[in-house]
């Protein structure tokens, strides 16, 4: 690898471990989305010690400030990821690199599982992903009725708890077809078997003592579940489920109301068919919108607008990929949103705003405002359209080297004369 190579891939390593940067910041003259109003021409925005200082059109740039010439361009809060498992799978083919599913739940529970501990900062797949406009993900675990704890983090550091925003953020369970084995192979037996589980959860809260003491029934979770959904039962932490079917979406609004739960709904491929009943309820939805294929029978309902009319209909709508290696195609989904009748500032609210919303986060994330978190990203031109290039990324105040394994790799070969090794002649 030669100098320059070897540089740039040091600097991408180094920037994990890098403080926040203390130096002020102005990035002017492009078009501000700032998501919260709309969008300023010729607009600055000034960041200093990792927050946002300052948004708007004719603002003075302090004296000795770092300049970002971003005229002709837009400038948008870092896109959000909400549904992933970034930096918890490695080699999807290689078990011991999954650190998303935790394996020993015969009875479909893990409530006490939290990823937080498998998080590796140094995963491959990050700064792909950042390098994309990618600022801020929600990574999750996976499998069972009820999968265990995720996490909201930035995509810089050096270490998850300096990376982390909240952990837990969000307990994650399936009602989908993916979670029958929990309920004897039927959807009623899933939801049954999701009842006792609160119920069991209900009844040790109200006598911890006595179950020490063996002076309860038998509960069909271990203490370290019981214990992890009380957070649950208290309408203080979410519970995501993945739910396809229009009648499954619609059974999980009735244990919601029936438990006072605070639900997410992630998946939702019909959602658009009970979109009247999410709204009323007040049910946010995570959706995938490039899933228009009848994959299974839960999904035969799958469309192309189900974003544009569960948003139509007055529900809250995050975009996602539901992916960990192409995560970057958030933008590549709202785009599609668009396209298919979700109104354009409805879809980058869709991947900024509203998952910050969602999970609790907007009082420093998903806009550009003054005292936020300064994730930027200055795009070449419309972020939601493909060919348009990521100029510059800022993380906490921190610019991120656009540098990737595969960027490094495509500069590599880029010019083939000067990589081709060469051989002595072979002998006659």
């Amino acid at each position: 690898m030669t100098n320059r190579f070897l540089s740039a891939a040091l600097a991408a390593a180094a920037l994990a471990a890098a403080p926040a940067a203390a130096q002020t910041i102005a990035i002017t003259g492009g078009t501000v989305h700032p998501v919260s109003g709309p969008a300023i021409p010729n607009g600055t925005v000034i960041i200093t010690n990792g927050r946002i200082t300052a948004v708007g059109a004719g603002i003075a740039v302090p004296a000795g400030a770092r300049r970002i010439d971003a005229t002709g361009k837009i400038v948008t809060p870092g896109l959000i990821e909400s549904s992933t498992n970034m930096a918890l799978i490695e080699v999807e083919s290689v078990g011991t690199t999954n650190d998303f599913r935790f394996q020993d739940n015969e009875d479909q529970v893990a409530a006490a599982f939290n990823v937080a501990d498998g998080i590796n900062p140094r995963s491959m797949v990050i700064p792909v992903t950042r390098i994309a406009g990618v600022t801020t993900v929600v990574s999750r675990p996976a499998g069972g009725l009820i999968a265990g704890q995720g996490l909201a983090f930035d995509l810089v550091g050096d270490n998850i708890a300096e990376m982390q925003i909240r952990s837990p953020i969000a307990m994650f369970g399936s009602v989908s077809e993916n979670a029958h084995q929990a309920g004897g192979g039927t959807r009623g037996g899933v939801f049954m078997r999701l009842r006792e589980v609160l119920e069991d959860a209900r009844a040790w809260n109200r006598n911890p003592q006595g179950y020490e003491r063996g002076e309860t029934r038998e509960f069909s979770v271990s203490r370290l579940d019981l214990a992890a959904l009380q957070p649950v039962l208290r309408g203080e932490m979410p519970l995501v489920v993945e739910a396809h079917r229009a009648s499954d979406i619609q059974t999980v609004l009735r244990l919601a109301q029936e438990y006072d739960l605070k639900v997410i709904i992630t998946g939702g491929t019909e959602g658009w068919m009970v979109a009247d009943d999410l709204a009323r309820a007040r049910v946010p939805v995570l959706v995938k919108v490039l899933r228009n294929l009848p994959e299974s029978f839960e999904s035969l309902g799958a469309r192309y607008d189900n974003a544009a009319l569960l948003r139509r209909a007055g529900v809250q709508v995050a975009i996602t990929t539901g992916e960990t290696y192409r995560a970057f195609n958030i933008r590549q989904e709202a785009g599609n949103a668009v396209a298919y009748g979700l109104p354009y500032e409805e879809a980058l609210r869709a991947i900024t705003l509203y998952p910050a919303q969602i999970y609790g986060m907007a009082d420093r994330y998903g806009t550009l405002e003054v005292g936020k978190v300064a994730n930027v990203v200055v795009w070449s031109g419309d972020p939601l359209e493909l060919l348009t290039n990521v100029e510059h990324v800022f993380i906490r105040g921190q610019e991120v080297p656009l540098v990737s394994r595969e960027t490094l790799l495509r500069d590599r070969y880029m010019n083939l004369d000067e990589n081709v090794r060469t051989y002595p002649a072979p002998r006659p």
